[in-house]
């Protein structure tokens, strides 16, 4: 390819460890493996970070929450009492903790692309801006059992 009065521009294929992304549902910019490389513009790529098949119209969400939010009293009622949305997404800034149904935990924090897999809840250790994807219709589900759930 030619960029820029002719300067030949090489592509680096970066092979992504699929292991990875099984290992975690987040990721830091830095650890996204670096797909394109030219001056003036760097691409980067996780592959494998979550299915999307079978779902509808996916649903663009922004969430400021509060430190010390924790929605869990807020999904008890819903299978295994948590969430049944899988999200992708991106931390802006703040600090979340994720607890899975499996037990496992984990933070994401300002700068982290992740994916949070179905059932889950989520707690916040410092205010946070979050940017979500996720399919509408089952979100809709668990945002209108929360409001319920609020609304006594």
């Amino acid at each position: 390819m030619e960029l820029d009065g002719g300067a030949l521009v090489a592509f680096a294929e970066v092979e992504h460890n699929h292991s990875t992304m099984e290992e975690t549902m987040h990721i830091t910019k830095n650890d996204i493996p670096v797909k394109i490389d030219v001056p003036g513009a760097v691409a980067r790529q996780a592959q494998h970070f979550g299915d999307t098949s079978g779902y509808g119209s996916l649903a663009a969400e922004y969430f400021s929450l509060g430190t010390g939010t924790d929605i869990a009293p807020l999904l008890q009622g819903l299978e295994h009492d948590a969430c049944h949305a899988p999200h992708w997404g991106y931390m802006i800034s703040g600090a979340v903790v994720l607890s899975y149904t499996d037990g496992t935990e984990e933070t994401c924090r300002g700068g982290d692309l992740f994916y949070w897999p179905s059932g889950h809840s989520v707690r916040v250790e410092d205010a946070a801006e979050v940017i979500l994807f996720s399919p509408q219709v089952e979100h809709v589900e668990v945002m209108d059992h929360m409001l319920a759930v609020m609304a006594g």
